[in-house]
């Protein structure tokens, strides 16, 4: 089976299209193939559209390449391309990748289809099976392409580290979020507001949480996706760190697990992407600190080039059953890395 693949990059201007680009250099199956953005960037040269703010530097045969704009005509005529990755702004993006998705395979970061009923919304190791909506949307939307939704950067920590619980019975889930700055795409949040603060508030982000986990945890049956019957509730913080996303989750379960059972159940966890040996998987999806003051940003966030997720202080709790600290790089693993996983996970299936 051929797996090399030419791809389009929408909002490729902005931090996650940057770090769309960053991660697809040297990849053995994906070329970068068109850049897309806005109508103020298309015409120009990428290095002259871009502020770009990746620690890398700005490869030179991207800087050189012309941005078109981000309307399937646009697009089609740019190059010979096989997958569309959208970072899109979430309010610009439905209507769009819509219209992409008439003729290609859309992997999409932003939210505006997540909770489409025919949409699946994928975390690789998690609910691979979900895929099976693609065929269904396609039929009933008359599309050749289709669209794929990555969740919420916070959700997607959150879920991978409670699929593995799932099978001591999960109940209720109280979760609070530390989130960098980076998760605010760029500029993002004014130094005069978050220098010597926390924000206590992120807009629509523990809406998303709530409902994205219930859909990503959900089964698969009849053609349609039924909704986990857990509990959740969570309280979105934003704080002055740069990247990577610490969380501190509260779970009841039906089961009453001692904490070498749960850690356990934490280093065992695999998912499709490891049998598949897929380009972007980490060895290890859930990586298990056992140092009382970790996972930290600083320290943790690159855990397997930023694709894993790092738990650590899992103890029994009075209330609930358990709680533990998970911590995600929010734009490796919570954005265009997981985007990449996804589209690897469906080429090799053969449906990209």
């Amino acid at each position: 089976m051929r797996f090399n693949r030419k791809i389009a990059i929408l909002g490729a201007t902005g931090a996650v299209g940057q770090r769309f680009i960053e991660l697809l250099q040297n990849h053995p199956w994906f070329e970068i193939e068109v850049l897309a953005a806005s109508e103020r960037s298309a015409g120009k040269k990428y290095k002259n559209a871009c502020n770009w703010i990746m620690n890398s530097n700005l490869p030179n045969e991207i800087a050189e390449m012309s941005v078109v704009n981000v309307d399937l005509e646009s697009v089609r005529k740019a190059g010979n391309v096989d997958i569309v990755f959208s970072a899109l702004p979430g309010g610009l993006a439905g209507p769009i990748e819509s219209e992409l998705a008439t003729e290609y395979p859309v992997f999409s970061k932003t939210s505006a289809h997540r909770m489409d009923s025919d949409v699946p919304l994928i975390i690789p190791e998690v609910n691979p099976e979900h895929a099976e909506l693609i065929p269904i949307q396609k039929q009933a939307r008359g599309w050749k392409g289709f669209i794929s939704t990555d969740p919420n950067c916070s959700t997607i920590q959150l879920a991978m580290t409670l699929k593995p619980l799932m099978k001591f019975g999960l109940n209720k889930v109280i979760v609070t979020t530390m989130q960098a700055l980076s998760g605010a795409g760029y500029p993002g949040v004014s130094s005069l507001d978050i220098i010597d603060n926390v924000i206590p508030f992120i807009s629509y982000e523990e809406e998303k949480m709530e409902t994205e986990s219930q859909k990503i945890l959900g089964i698969f049956k009849e053609n349609r996706i039924s909704a986990a019957n857990f509990i959740i509730s969570a309280s979105c913080n934003r704080v002055n760190v740069k990247e990577g996303h610490l969380e501190s989750v509260f779970v009841q379960l039906d089961y009453d697990p001692n904490v070498n059972e749960v850690e356990e159940a934490f280093r065992r966890f695999r998912g499709e992407p490891q049998k598949l040996q897929l380009p972007s998987a980490p060895e290890t999806p859930i990586v298990v600190r056992d140092e009382p003051n970790r996972p930290q940003p600083r320290f943790d966030r690159n855990e397997a080039k930023g694709m894993s997720v790092v738990v650590g202080r899992v103890r029994k709790d009075p209330i609930m059953t358990m709680k533990y600290m998970c911590l995600g790089h929010n734009t490796i693993r919570g954005a265009a890395g997981g985007g990449i996983l996804s589209a690897e996970l469906m080429v090799t299936k053969g449906t990209a």
